[in-house]
């Protein structure tokens, strides 16, 4: 790859979907084991975005939204390769500068060692996190699929 500039597009149908279930599948801490299947229809429930270099794909996050009052952002990953070149910023920008996203009254989020880089985009502690209750499953992914 040449020095060429990072692209930002938006879309499933824009994404290498088998780029991204093989990184989450093998090189994330929080999905590792996930099936293609899975993350495949996990895009379809989400605002997609990546980062390319030359059309190949070299980053990826989705916000998980109703585009009116509340995102998850989920797995944002730059490729190892290419870390360290603002392109994980360039993502967060290229999502918070859509007009709907300015409107989201709450952006939520989980990071194990990347709290440097959200809060540069307002992401705070949470404000009163004795108000939020969850139901945790970590490995759900590994388990069969019931239908």
């Amino acid at each position: 790859m040449n020095n060429t500039a990072v692209v930002i597009k938006a879309g499933k149908e824009q994404m290498d979907i088998p780029l991204i279930h093989r990184f989450l599948d093998q090189d994330s801490y929080w999905a590792k084991g996930i099936s293609y299947e899975l993350v495949e229809n996990s895009l379809s429930g989400s605002f997609c975005m990546g980062a390319f270099i030359d059309d190949r794909q070299v980053g990826f996050g989705r916000l998980i939204t109703d585009y009116h009052t509340f995102g998850w952002l989920a797995d944002v990953f730059v490729l190892p390769e290419h870390r360290g070149k603002g392109i994980s910023r360039q993502l967060l920008a290229f999502l918070l500068e859509q007009p709907w996203a300015k409107r989201l009254r709450r952006i939520m989020l989980n990071t194990l060692d990347a709290h440097g880089l959200y809060r540069q985009y307002q992401f705070e502690n949470l404000h009163n996190p004795q108000l939020l209750m969850e139901i945790y499953r970590p490995d759900v992914h590994l388990q069969q699929e019931l239908v």
